[in-house]
């Protein structure tokens, strides 16, 4: 009996203890996270750094409209990279406070933002949801703009997209609670 005991609680402990296998995960995602950054701020530079040839003198109209639509294209590709850092990020600081422990540094601060603060796996993947919407949003902006425009069904199916890009957006839009609004313009007309 006191063998089982000891047994069922070294076995709980090992079992809880398991959980810091997730630090494998945490640790690949935030090292990704910092990768994805340095790319897509090295993509900045570079794109910055090139964008003075823009304004050369001997650059034709053509040239000029071919090299603004690949400054929007590489501009849409530094935001998916970004975005995409975001969620890797959003992804290790989640997984580490529900696994883990809770971030007190995150907690106590004044600026911390609601986003990383993670309470629940639903609230990880809302918040990954959100994000990865956006990315598909950008993703979709950078095919429509490289997009040619043939028949008038490449324009209507082109709107059919951006008609769809709203409908997601609104459905996963969350509405503010206007009760404390409400209550407050009853008091105030009193």
């Amino acid at each position: 009996m006191v063998f089982m005991k000891k047994l069922e609680e070294w076995f709980e402990s090992a079992l809880w203890g398991s959980r810091f296998v997730v630090l494998f995960a945490v640790i690949a995602s935030l090292a990704t996270a910092l990768v994805m950054f340095f790319t897509a701020t090295v993509d900045a530079w570079f794109l910055v750094t090139h964008l003075f040839d823009y304004a050369s003198p001997d650059l034709t109209g053509e040239a000029r409209a071919s090299f603004r639509s690949t400054t929007v294209t590489h501009v849409v590709e530094i935001i998916d990279g970004y975005l995409l850092a975001t969620v890797l990020l959003i992804f290790a600081l989640g997984l580490y406070e529900l696994f883990i422990s809770r971030i007190e540094p995150a907690e106590q601060s004044e600026t911390a933002s609601s986003v990383l603060i993670i309470r629940s796996l639903d609230d990880l993947k809302s918040r990954l949801a959100k994000v990865i919407l956006m990315i598909l949003i950008v993703r979709y902006f950078e095919y429509a703009v490289s997009m040619d425009f043939k028949t008038p069904m490449d324009l209507l199916l082109l709107a059919g997209g951006i008609a769809l890009v709203g409908l997601a957006l609104f459905l996963t839009h969350e509405p503010k609670d206007h009760t404390a609004h409400d209550e407050k313009a009853e008091t105030g007309s009193k």
